[in-house]
């Protein structure tokens, strides 16, 4: 990690003619260095590697049954519960529950 010495924004390693170099996001100060930086690029995730489809009997890896959690609809209080990180990283992850009598899926965020 490398902070810019105007600003101290967080500066970032890029590749620009063939040098090396970080460069700050905030005001634009450039610094060549010697070192040899491995950039990497965003992943882009399909429409179908986003969605998560359960069928009427499916329960995801992981899930778990967990007693006191209120069905919205019929009022049964027991249900499976699993957690996805469904937003960014550093926000706190979705818990979705399915409720064991009448299948009905809900979500809570933290």
């Amino acid at each position: 990690m490398k902070f810019c010495p105007k600003c101290n924004s967080l500066m970032v390693p890029r590749k620009i003619n063939g040098k090396n170099i970080y460069k700050c996001t905030k005001c634009g100060y450039e610094e060549e260095t010697a070192h040899s930086i491995t950039v990497t690029t965003k992943v882009k995730h399909s429409v179908k590697e986003k969605t998560l489809v359960l069928e009427q009997e499916e329960m995801p890896t992981g899930a778990q049954k967990i007693k006191g959690i209120l069905c919205p609809v019929c009022g049964n209080d027991e249900a499976y519960f699993w957690i996805l990180q469904t937003r960014r990283a550093d926000e706190p992850p979705t818990r979705f529950y399915k409720c064991t009598k009448c299948g009905k899926v809900w979500r809570e965020y933290e």
